[in-house]
């Protein structure tokens, strides 16, 4: 899966001598160096300039990383792909994504700072008054604050370009990496030495930054990633993976055909309806979650461009949207959040909608062509959706006039007619580095090396259609668990392995499990990565150590006096029960093996452990968790099954116990009833090397709970 990069012969002796270099020496050295590999370019084309750090990658996160390299007296270049900086941040999506904002300092709250002050100026309301104005919650009036959280694309880009203009920051715009020619040491770890763009130049520097949201240089330097899902079993998840029975949320309305012609097989499937879907629940697969435009739009009629019918509109890629209507949708499928002067944040909602599930799992690792056309395609898909849901005379008349009174925005994305150029990649590689984030850390297992804070729900969207033993539509791989407050980010994520790569770091396609990434990956929280990236950057080339041997007690205390957040000061849950102390052999729900749509919590306090499972009092039947106890000693046992107690809970929940002959003994217990006091004896079995109880949700009548269970000797019972 990883690019292999060029490398040259080298012992660490040496590349101490050349990190000792001045900057002239360097450069004769590097020529010499890229010249003795065979690399095809003239010795001018290297840039004559070498710096401490480039950031490849002028997204939120690299600026970010820039504009912190430069305060810390540190040379830096950001190479930007395209003729724009700040990716998704002036890239349509204006409704920021975040959760709790008290985990936002540093770099990135000083630029929603900045958006307030632009607002505050009554110049800069041109389509409405600001009093006309609500953001949701997000405004800087509403959050009684200095910072606003909702912004005009065209508002982000001034506020970054002004950040550049204020720094005199380099930025070479069209620049896209050469992807086989990323120049490193053979010496383990290794060292990139120089990039090389397509168009021929090369960057040298000391510290890089891969701040793209592909990790194309990660991948060119032969770092490990991964793409896709990893089965929840990996790292002991339980919402990674295939989640069919999680489909609850932007679903497709039951009993919807696949067929072109209904009810006819041979005329094929509808397009895009995966017929290799879904797979095993909870096991790998290469499915990344949708991509989509976070469309700016507007009702002012001076300001707005009509919807229209795209050249090579598709008919039949909105048959399954026509037919789920017809099956009794009845609104608009969008989430249209407000922004200043009657403008949208316009994203995904329902079950067919902007996201264009399942056109994207190529887009990774495609070529640069490949990406442009895969890019090309979801802009046809939304326009022609668009056009669809306003005009097609199978719609419902009253979302054809709640779409049309929208349109793009002729003061925004000027060169695209009002269409943005930048796709909203939710995920593409993912590095797996020194540490990895689970789903385990978003809710509450703490690291000992926080630099920053996350503080979204784990959220993921479809990833796949596919056809149900029933025989119809479904959409599969939407996850939207939260309840947890903001949490640490591990600055192991953000390096490579430490036999790989020494002198980079990634703040934007960090080391986590898709789950975790999906509760990470929002903009501010790359804004901070960033800032922190370009910190431990500077530091790594004070000391001349690899970034894996960061000082991190010196990198905390700088990242604190910049204003980050490192630690959550909130309320927080209350603590669970420590399974180590209680009698007997305990086996938590993380430890158990789960089948079904079971959600974590950690909302309640007498759990064991960091969290407990719950079936929401839905797919009865289908939930079942294995709790499963290696025993030293086989003998006879006490059986207590632990969980929180509320009055949802079910009076009913169908425990079953197997024991050494292999014989199946069950138990109702009531999990409602608080005189329990959240512990049931489901009796004394005979157990042989191994103790098996399974919680099923069968006939609940309410919440199932799976928390514990608790074997413990005959003899050391207790009560």
């Amino acid at each position: 899966m990883n690019a292999v990069p060029c490398t040259f012969p080298d012992a660490p002796p040496l590349m101490e001598i050349y990190m000792s270099l001045t900057p002239r020496q360097n450069l004769a050295v590097a020529v010499m160096l890229l010249l003795l590999v065979g690399w095809s370019m003239p010795a001018s084309a290297v840039d004559p300039e070498p710096v401490d750090l480039v950031v490849y990658g002028g997204t939120s996160a690299g600026i970010a990383a820039a504009v912190q390299a430069h305060r810390m007296g540190k040379s830096v270049i950001v190479i930007e792909p395209s003729q724009r900086v700040g990716g998704l941040t002036t890239g349509g999506l204006g409704q920021t994504d975040i959760g709790n904002k008290a985990a936002i300092g540093g770099i990135a709250r000083e630029f929603y700072e900045d958006i307030a002050a632009h607002y505050e100026d009554p110049s800069a309301w041109n389509w409405q008054r600001e009093e006309e104005y609500r953001g949701g919650g997000q405004s800087r009036t509403a959050a009684g604050e200095s910072a606003m959280w909702t912004f005009e694309p065209s508002v982000a880009l001034a506020v970054y370009q002004d950040w550049i203009e204020r720094d005199g920051l380099r930025v070479d715009y069209g620049k896209r990496l050469d992807r086989s020619s990323v120049m490193t040491t053979r010496s383990l770890p290794a060292r990139i030495i120089a990039i090389r763009m397509e168009s021929g130049e090369t960057y040298r520097a000391r510290m890089f930054i891969d701040a793209t949201y592909e990790g194309d240089l990660l991948a060119a330097a032969g770092v490990s990633y991964t793409i896709g899902r990893e089965a929840n079993e990996q790292y002991g998840e339980t919402l990674n993976g295939v989640q069919t029975k999680m489909g609850i949320y932007h679903q497709l309305r039951k009993g919807i055909d696949p067929y072109v012609v209904p009810g006819d097989p041979s005329s094929g499937l509808l397009p895009h309806i995966d017929p290799n879907g879904p797979g095993e629940e909870g096991a790998a697969d290469h499915r990344v979650q949708a991509y989509c435009f976070r469309m700016c739009l507007t009702d002012h009629p001076q300001n707005r461009i009509p919807f229209h019918k795209p050249d090579g509109y598709q008919p039949l890629w909105y048959e399954l949207l026509l037919r789920n209507y017809e099956a009794g949708e009845n609104t608009a499928p969008w989430i249209n959040s407000g922004m200043p002067n009657r403008k949208t944040d316009t994203n995904n909602r329902l079950g067919f909608s902007t996201d264009f599930i399942g056109q994207n799992y190529d887009y990774p690792e495609a070529s640069y062509e490949e990406r442009e056309k895969i890019v090309a395609e979801h802009r046809l898909y939304q326009q022609g959706l668009m056009w669809t849901l306003a005009n097609h005379p199978r719609m419902p008349e009253n979302v054809r006039k709640q779409v049309a009174r929208w349109g793009m925005c002729k003061d925004e994305f000027q060169e695209g007619n009002g269409w943005q150029k930048q796709l909203y990649i939710r995920e593409a590689r993912r590095m797996v580095g020194e540490y990895v984030m689970t789903q385990k850390n978003c809710q509450g297992l703490p690291i000992e090396d926080p630099i920053g804070l996350a503080a979204y729900t784990m959220d993921s969207h479809h990833q796949q259609r596919y056809v149900d033993e029933s025989g119809h539509v479904r959409n599969e791989g939407d996850v939207q668990v939260g309840g947890f407050p903001p949490y640490g980010i591990s600055y192991r994520s953000l390096v490579p392995k430490q036999r790989e790569v020494s002198n980079l770091l990634v703040p934007v396609c960090l080391s986590a499990s898709h789950i975790a990434f999906g509760s990470i990956r929002m903009e501010p929280v790359f804004m901070v990565l960033g800032q922190t990236s370009a910190t431990a950057a500077a530091m790594a080339i004070d000391d001349q150590v690899a970034v894996q041997k960061v000082d991190y007690e010196r990198l905390a205390k700088r990242l604190v006096e910049d204003k980050q957040v490192l630690a959550y000061v909130g309320p927080k849950p209350k603590p669970g029960i420590d399974p180590k102390s209680l009698d007997g052999i305990v086996v938590d729900n993380s430890q158990a093996k789960t089948a079904g749509s079971w959600i974590p919590s950690s909302s309640t306090g007498n759990r064991v452990g960091i969290d407990y499972l719950h079936d929401s009092d839905a797919s009865k039947g289908d939930c079942v968790v294995i709790y499963r106890a290696p025993l030293k000693q086989p003998g006879r046992y006490l059986v207590n099954l632990l969980w929180p107690v509320h009055s949802n809970r079910a009076s009913n929940t169908l425990v079953k116990i197997t024991d050494a002959a292999g014989q199946q003994h069950e138990v109702r217990v009531n999990q409602r009833d608080a005189k329990s006091g959240g512990r049931a004896k489901l009796g004394e079995f005979e157990f042989g090397a191994n103790a098996i109880v399974e919680i099923r949700n069968d006939d609940s009548d309410g919440y199932v709970i799976a928390d514990a269970v608790q074997f413990v000797p005959l003899g050391n019972a207790g009560d």
